[in-house]
């Protein structure tokens, strides 16, 4: 007969054989992803703007943090946190991703170099995740320090107050959404040199068919290249969608009429008034997507038609009202982020409701897919039970990662999608 320390000493043994496997796998899993990524690199010789093998290179790099002992694995379904220790504020650059302390971080994007970049609103600052390293630096405004100075220097001197968006132009400058000094920043791409694009820091409502940074806009919130390259402004002080011509700079409303009125299904694109424009993006085929703030809906814009489309929200006070349902009649929780996935399902920031919303393209219904309704901070892992706090940005990779600003958590998370 076997003695009970002889069986212990058996599952001990047991337990040791199971571990040193699933370490293994780990680093087989590890060493695959850094071959990969030394043969993405070998394979070419162009510049850090190259963007499908620089977002490869991201992809592999999530991945690997998935598979190592830290993040363990990750699967559909599964939220994960890739930075934040959940503290506001500051504590300097160079930190371990889960040790870095973050002023709410609102929209975020993956850039053509791989990495992920996003807006701290209450630090007055962009970030730059280098995914490869697993380490944060500060690319624009000065920590804790709000203002609106610094044109014509470098972006790291610069002051800014409550940034709220940035997106990446087709030449790689970065185009920032600088709310509280009513403009329109750009750093530039090869020198890191910011300027103002467009607003004159006074807000107002001005300029139309002249220079953009002779314009005024009032609270500008989110902002888009569209297909063509041109610069979409959510300029939500206005209720008015600006457009700025990329190559001429000139600026003009491309939509809204300033009148703070709830469109309707049908309405004409232009002259139509949108109460609260909060953000945008476009679907595979092409067509605008609007989320309204104020309006608690979204439009879509159909590419070469001449009318919208209500597509989600009954409008009213925010609210977490309608899953599996039509998206039409549904209550939302004043959107402040939307996102489009290459299957065309629509996610939306929910921010009111604490939650992660998706329209999905097929059937028009609406599901909720991160958090329950209810303020709070995580816990990682099932994602319906993962409870965010007044998430901002949403954004989608190519590869199917849906990023998430989880702002009052002062957190990014990642949830796949497939």
């Amino acid at each position: 007969m076997i003695s009970d320390r002889q069986q212990m000493t058996i599952k001990q043994m047991q337990n040791s054989n199971r571990a040193q496997k699933s370490h293994r796998a780990r680093k087989r899993s590890l060493l695959s992803v850094r071959r990969s990524r030394t043969a993405i690199m070998r394979s070419s010789q162009t510049s850090i703007w190259q963007p499908n093998l620089m977002r490869l290179a991201a992809l592999c790099v999530l991945l690997s943090l998935f598979a190592s002992a830290e993040f363990n694995v990750v699967h559909a379904g599964e939220v994960k946190t890739i930075l934040g220790s959940g503290k506001d504020g500051f504590n300097g650059d160079q930190q371990p991703f889960r040790e870095t302390n973050s002023g709410q971080p609102f929209g975020l994007v993956i850039g053509p170099d791989g990495a992920l970049y996003f807006c701290e609103y209450t630090g007055h600052i962009i970030r730059r995740l280098d995914l490869e390293k697993q380490t944060v630096t500060t690319i624009a405004g000065t920590p804790g320090k709000k203002g609106f100075a610094g044109d014509g220097g470098p972006a790291t001197k610069a002051l800014m107050n409550e940034p709220h968006e940035l997106r990446f132009t087709p030449a790689g400058d970065i185009v920032i959404a600088d709310m509280r000094t009513h403009t329109i920043r750009k750093i530039d791409g090869k020198t890191g040199m910011i300027s103002t694009l467009a607003g004159t820091g006074t807000a107002g409502f001005s300029g139309d068919g002249g220079p953009a940074e002779k314009a005024q806009l009032n609270m500008p919130h989110s902002i888009q290249i569209d297909p063509a390259g041109d610069l979409l402004i959510c300029d939500t002080g206005n209720h008015r969608v600006r457009k700025v011509d990329m190559k001429t700079g000139l600026i003009s409303t491309a939509y809204g009429t300033g009148e703070k009125k709830p469109a309707k299904d049908g309405d004409p694109q232009v002259g139509t008034p949108l109460n609260g424009p909060r953000s945008i993006d476009f679907t595979p085929d092409g067509d605008m997507i609007l989320a309204l703030r104020e309006g608690n809906a979204v439009y879509r814009f159909p590419k070469g038609e001449a009318k919208l489309v209500h597509i989600a929200g009954v409008g009213g006070k925010p609210s977490l009202v309608g899953d599996g349902i039509d998206a039409r009649k549904a209550i939302l929780g004043a959107p402040k982020g939307a996102a489009v996935d290459v299957n065309g399902d629509i996610y939306l920031a929910d921010t009111e409701t604490h939650t992660i919303r998706v329209i999905r393209a097929k059937t028009g219904l609406i599901e909720t897919v991160i958090g329950d309704g209810k303020a709070g901070d995580g816990p990682d892992g099932d994602a319906k039970t993962c409870r965010l706090n007044r998430p901002h940005g949403v954004f989608i990779t190519k590869e199917g990662l849906l990023l998430v600003g989880d702002s009052s958590n002062n957190k990014i998370r990642v949830l796949p999608l497939r």
